[in-house]
């Protein structure tokens, strides 16, 4: 694995959570406007979809989706363990990559 493969993932996860956290602000404020809402099942979908991070900052930031829900205990979580996941990428590569080599052998095989 190449030194730019591990800035790559982070660029992009990044990128990602700075879109998760518009989507999250844009919700805030339709709520603000009683305009047009985003579902709670795409912000939940999104915030799975390794955009916890950007979903949790917007929570904190923004005091949105505090209370309502799965959100209090949905938003902490992910933002943890996917910070912990990028972070793995990101220090050891190449052991991850060795792993997810390991666990497709695992499932041709099965």
């Amino acid at each position: 694995m190449t030194f730019d493969t591990p800035l790559t993932f982070a660029a992009l996860f990044a990128l990602w959570n700075i879109i998760v956290f518009c989507v999250y602000a844009y919700d805030k404020q339709a709520a603000r406007e009683g305009a047009w809402r985003v579902r709670e099942d795409t912000l939940i979908f999104l915030a799975i979809a390794l955009g916890g991070i950007g979903a949790f900052a917007c929570q904190k930031w923004l005091r949105h989706k505090t209370k309502k829900g799965v959100f209090p205990v949905l938003l902490p979580v992910m933002a943890t363990l996917q910070g912990l996941l990028a972070l793995t990428v990101i220090l050891f590569p190449g052991t991850v990559l060795e792993a997810l080599g390991s666990v497709l052998k695992l499932i041709q095989s099965a």
